[in-house]
């Protein structure tokens, strides 16, 4: 089992930036590829930004491309979303997801491990 925590949520006008960071724990070598996902109210959970465990390979929703960064610390069993520039319609509920295998993945489906998710509330 791998459990995630994440941090880092609250509210930010718009325009300013927020990091989100998860901690990762347990069987945390089964936590090959992580990702960030958003759920706002009404609407499907949406993969933000997804990496693989070297760092290597990354994806971004094309929504927060040139915005958000994805980054992870091994050594810590840390992976980070660095948001900039952000926009109202990036409000929702952000979760942490970690999976086995390398593939770069987006669908919440083929992720086993999910955090408790962290708000995040831009006003405008």
């Amino acid at each position: 089992q791998v459990q995630l925590v994440e941090s880092g949520g609250g509210l930010v006008q718009a325009g300013g930036s927020l990091r989100l960071s998860c901690a990762a724990s347990g069987r945390t070598a089964s936590a090959e590829t992580m990702g960030w996902f958003r759920q706002a109210p009404g609407k499907e959970r949406e993969a933000v930004a997804v990496i693989n465990w070297s760092g290597s390979s990354t994806y971004y929703a094309d929504s927060v491309k040139g915005r958000f960064t994805i980054s992870r610390d091994n050594a810590k069993n840390m992976v980070y979303l660095q948001m900039n520039s952000l926009k109202s319609e990036d409000t929702a509920v952000y979760l942490c997801a970690a999976k086995t295998g390398v593939a770069l993945t987006t669908g919440p489906n083929s992720f086993r491990y999910w955090g408790q998710g962290t708000q995040v509330t831009v006003s405008p």
